[in-house]
């Protein structure tokens, strides 16, 4: 597939252009259903290309930056965790996980009783994936992905990969780690965010 991946280097984001569009969507497809297989490098990048619309489309429905944040980490390890039931032939895969973070958010708004959704700010955002012009090989997201998470404090680190690779939940891991539950979920957030940073570099 590294005919896909060379071909989407040369995208330009801001054209309307239905082949470019296409392209865009089939390469997160191709992302979300190796990540389906267990790929972290699928992942990491898949979260590097997705997440920025996915919160966007959080912080419409709950406006607060930090309550949204907290959801991303949620959906983003639910995604992992459920990548294997994605069907493209169903949905695109940034539609997947829009719909993700909406029944999410819907949920935590629930248990908040919070005021009304505003269902229609989660209709109006198109299928595709941010800018991919930084697309990569997975070899080379693996290295990047690697080098990104050295780069984060032992005890992040840990629960960071914990989180998202071992299927324990945030009260398993806080358990385990001895801190309470709000701190780990705070480190993750943090951590989230440092390596966003640090993979767009």
């Amino acid at each position: 597939m590294t005919d896909t991946s060379g071909n989407a280097q040369n995208i330009d984001p801001t054209s309307p252009d239905p082949a470019q569009e296409a392209a865009r969507r089939a390469h997160l497809n191709q992302l979300l259903s190796r990540v389906g297989q267990g790929d972290q490098a699928a992942f990491a990048e898949l979260y590097r290309l997705a997440s920025a619309r996915v919160f966007a489309s959080i912080v419409r429905m709950v406006h607060d930056r930090a309550e949204a944040e907290d959801l991303l980490q949620d959906v983003f390890t639910t995604a992992w965790r459920r990548a294997d039931l994605f069907d493209p032939a169903r949905g695109g895969a940034m539609t997947w996980l829009v719909t993700l973070a909406r029944n999410r958010t819907i949920d935590r708004m629930r248990q908040h009783r919070e005021t009304p959704l505003d269902d229609d700010a989660t209709l109006d955002l198109p299928d595709d994936g941010p800018t991919p012009a930084a697309l990569a090989e997975a070899s080379e997201e693996r290295r990047r992905l690697e080098h990104c998470l050295e780069q984060l404090a032992p005890q992040q680190h840990r629960a960071v990969r914990e989180a998202f690779f071992s299927g324990a939940t945030y009260s398993e891991l806080a358990a385990q780690l001895s801190v309470p539950l709000g701190t780990l979920k705070s480190w993750i957030r943090r951590s989230l965010m440092q390596l966003k940073t640090c993979l767009e570099r």
